[in-house]
């Protein structure tokens, strides 16, 4: 079974490819330019559910205007919206994550403009929350949403090489270490898109 995934992004291209290798489902994730691209997409509905769902119509709309074969008709399309709750910031930067410094802001740029709020908050009221909607479509309208989150803390400043986004300064609940400083072994074992993940992988399972 293909999913063509409605994004650019390569780092969560490959968590998801690796959750699916993992899971033995039989499941390929497939680059959006496979289908022909992705298109840009507004991510303004205010919520990562409407985001998710917004991009998988996107892409779902290529399929159907390039493709007509009996491949494509039962093609799937799958979606990611997630971001960043900060307690202390009263949820932001939110779905608004990805662009928190400004449009096309780079990893580091967000990270800095995080920092620089917290800036004076104790370590007792940090505490954020990774959080992912994953939503899959079908060329015959059908579509479903599985959601994940992970809790946890961020620390003062930047910690590891692995991961992206705000991996760096997330340490998940219970843990001493950021998510950057894991292998992505260790991370999909609880990440919040893992955790989203894992509703799909059993709704794939009761497909078969």
């Amino acid at each position: 079974m293909k999913l063509y995934l409605a994004s650019n992004n390569a780092h969560k291209a490959a968590e998801l490819a690796s959750l699916a290798a993992r899971d033995g489902l039989g499941v390929e994730i497939v680059s959006a330019r496979a289908a022909g691209g992705m298109p840009a997409v507004a991510e303004d509905t205010g919520t990562f559910a409407g985001n998710a769902r917004k991009k998988t119509r996107a892409l779902c709309a290529v399929l159907a205007a390039r493709s007509t074969g009996p491949g494509h008709a039962d093609a799937w399309v799958l979606a990611d919206d997630s971001g960043l709750e900060v307690d202390a910031l009263a949820g932001a930067p939110g779905v608004e994550s990805a662009n928190y410094a400004g449009t096309g802001a780079t990893d580091a740029a967000n990270l800095a403009k995080l920092l620089a709020a917290l800036h004076g908050v104790p370590d007792e009221k940090r505490t954020a929350r990774f959080y992912c909607v994953l939503a899959l479509a079908g060329r015959n309208g059908e579509d479903h949403l599985f959601e994940g989150f992970c809790e946890g803390r961020l620390t003062r400043e930047a910690r590891g090489g692995a991961g992206f986004g705000y991996d760096p300064l997330f340490i998940p609940e219970g843990g001493t270490r950021t998510f950057a400083e894991m292998g992505a072994a260790e991370k999909n074992g609880f990440s919040h898109r893992a955790r989203a993940w894992a509703g799909l992988a059993e709704w794939l399972r009761g497909r078969k």
